[in-house]
């Protein structure tokens, strides 16, 4: 029986709680989800605890069914392979501080203009910083 989201692929940029566990659903749905890391140890999340073989049990939870790659995103070659995956993907969703995303070249906006058939989530636990949107979470959708 095949999943609903079988053959679909996602590029996560993400980080902690909220896009993690978004990814984690559409993985849970068929997806074939990427998750990019930071080469610092990547996401912290893998810290919290060591319950699960030395990792968080948080982050295991989370993260099940995910494929990852640790890419350094303040390198023009990091940069170049984000770029190379997101072309090959139909779904760009990240959790960045407000604007962070942007910043590295991989806005919303700037993505969908790029490859239109491209689906961007900007996905955020504490809001954009916008007074106007909600505090509890900001999350931009566009197809």
């Amino acid at each position: 029986m095949s999943l609903p989201l079988t053959g679909t692929s996602v590029l996560a940029l993400e980080q902690a709680v909220a896009a993690p566990l978004a990814s984690r659903h559409l993985a849970d749905l068929g997806a074939r989800v990427g998750k990019i890391e930071r080469p610092d140890g990547g996401d912290f999340a893998r810290g919290y605890d060591h319950s699960v073989n030395g990792l968080a049990s948080h982050f295991v939870w989370l993260n099940r069914g995910k494929e990852s790659v640790v890419l350094d995103l303040k390198t023009p070659g990091g940069r170049a392979v984000l770029t190379d995956l997101v072309a090959g993907a139909d779904v760009f969703l990240q959790n960045l501080a407000p604007g962070a995303a942007a910043r590295l070249g991989f806005g919303a906006a700037g993505l969908r203009a790029r490859h239109p058939r491209l689906v961007t989530v900007d996905l955020s636990g504490y809001g954009s910083g916008d007074e106007d949107a909600p505090s509890h979470l900001c999350l931009d959708l566009e197809k």
